[in-house]
C-alpha cells in the first residue's frame, strides 16, 4: 500500500534554513543578514500573492502619478513599494532604503535601525504587468560602514561592495535566485506550504551560449559596435546563428541568460547616452549574481561593479551574461578605441 505521503521531501533545504546554515559559516555573525533576507523573502511571498490575484482585486491599471523617472506608475507599483519599505523598515536591520520608486534616500527611524543598506527595485518590467508577461523583484545589500546617521553617500560605493543580492520572478512559478558572495542559488516557492525551495543549488553560466537579447527597435540609434556585434551573431562567419530572445522584462531576460547563456544588452543610444537601466538597483545586484555564477557584465568599457555612482538612481548601459560572448563585445569596444 502506497503512504500518502509518498513524494513529501521531509528533509527539504528551504531559504529560510539555507541561510540559517550559510550564517553559522561566518564567525561572529549576529543573525541580522539572516533577519534581513528572512524579511525579503516574506515581502516577495505577499507580492507573489499579489501579483496572482492583481486582475480581481483591481490592482492594476494607473494610479494616477508617475515615479521619479517620469514613468507611469501602475497600482502594483505602489503597493510592492510600500511592502518592501515597512518589511525592510520592520526588519530592524536596515537603515538606509533606496528604491527605483522614491527621488530620495529612505532613512529608517532610529529606533529601528540596524547596519544594512538595502537598494531595490520593488516590481521590475511593471510595464508588462497587462499583458501577463513575468515580473519581478531586485535587491542588493550593502553594510553601512560609515559611522554617524545614515546619509545618501553611504550609498554611493561600487557593487564590490555588495554583501548579498537577489531577484525574484512572478512567472509561471515564483523563483528567488540568491547570491550571498559564495556562488547563486534558486529557491522555488512551494505554495502548499508557503516557503522557498532550494531547486537550483550551485547555478552557472554556460561559458558561451546561443542567444543574444536585446530591443532590436532601437538599432539605429545602437553605437557602431553594438551594430557589428548583432550583426556578427545574426550572420557569423561560421556556424549557425545565435538565436533572439527578448522579452522585455529584466528579470525575465537575464534569468533566461542564467538558465542558458548567451547575452543580455541595453547599450546606450542616442536618446539616452548614459543608458537606461539604473545602476544600484538593476544593473549592480544582476551584475553581483552573474559573476558569482561565472559570467560578466560590462558597461562596454569596464565590469559594473567597478563603477563608482555618483546618484542613486544613476543609469548605466549594460552587456551580461556568458563570459565568452561578453569578452567578445568588451574586445570590440577596445578595438575601437
Amino acid at each position: 500500500m502506497t503512504s500518502m505521503n509518498a513524494g513529501i521531501d521531509t528533509n527539504c533545504m528551504t531559504l529560510t534554513r539555507f541561510v540559517i546554515e550559510e550564517q553559522r559559516k561566518v564567525p561572529g555573525a549576529t543573525g541580522e543578514m539572516t533577519t534581513l533576507l528572512n524579511a525579503l523573502a516574506t515581502a516577495i511571498k505577499a507580492m507573489s500573492s499579489a501579483v496572482r490575484k492583481a486582475g480581481i482585486a483591481k490592482l492594476y491599471g494607473i494610479a494616477g502619478s508617475t515615479n521619479v523617472q517620469g514613468e507611469e506608475v501602475k497600482k502594483l507599483d505602489v503597493l510592492a513599494n510600500d511592502m518592501f519599505i515597512n518589511v525592510l523598515k520592520s526588519s530592524y536591520s536596515t537603515c538606509l532604503l533606496v528604491s527605483e520608486e522614491n527621488d530620495n534616500i529612505i532613512e529608517v527611524e532610529p529606533d529601528k535601525r540596524g547596519k544594512y543598506i538595502v537598494t531595490f527595485d520593488p516590481l521590475d518590467g511593471s510595464s508588462n504587468i497587462d499583458c501577463l508577461v513575468s515580473i519581478g523583484s531586485i535587491f542588493a545589500i550593502y553594510r553601512k560602514v560609515n559611522p554617524g546617521e545614515p546619509t545618501e553617500a553611504d550609498a554611493l560605493v561600487s557593487g564590490r561592495n555588495i554583501l548579498a543580492a537577489g531577484y525574484a520572478t512572478y512567472g509561471s512559478a515564483t523563483m528567488v535566485v540568491l547570491s550571498l558572495g559564495q556562488g547563486v542559488h534558486g529557491f522555488m516557492l512551494d505554495p502548499a506550504i508557503g516557503e522557498f525551495i532550494l531547486t537550483e543549488p550551485n547555478i552557472t553560466v554556460p561559458r558561451r551560449g546561443k542567444i543574444y537579447s536585446i530591443n532590436e527597435g532601437y538599432e539605429s540609434q545602437w553605437d557602431p559596435v553594438v551594430k557589428a556585434y548583432v550583426h556578427s551573431k545574426k550572420y557569423p562567419k561560421s556556424g549557425k546563428p545565435y538565436g533572439a530572445r527578448y522579452v522585455g522584462s529584466m528579470v525575465s531576460d537575464v534569468h533566461r541568460t542564467f538558465k542558458y547563456g548567451g547575452i543580455f544588452m541595453y547599450p546606450a543610444t542616442k536618446d539616452s547616452p548614459n543608458g537606461k537601466l539604473r545602476l544600484l538597483y538593476e544593473c549592480n545586484p544582476m551584475a553581483f549574481l552573474m559573476e558569482q555564477a561565472g559570467g560578466m557584465a560590462i558597461d562596454g568599457n569596464k565590469c559594473i561593479l567597478d563603477i563608482v555612482p555618483h546618484s542613486i538612481h544613476q543609469r548605466s548601459p549594460i552587456f551580461l551574461g556568458s563570459f565568452e560572448d561578453v569578452s567578445e563585445i568588451q574586445a570590440m569596444y577596445k578595438a575601437s578605441r
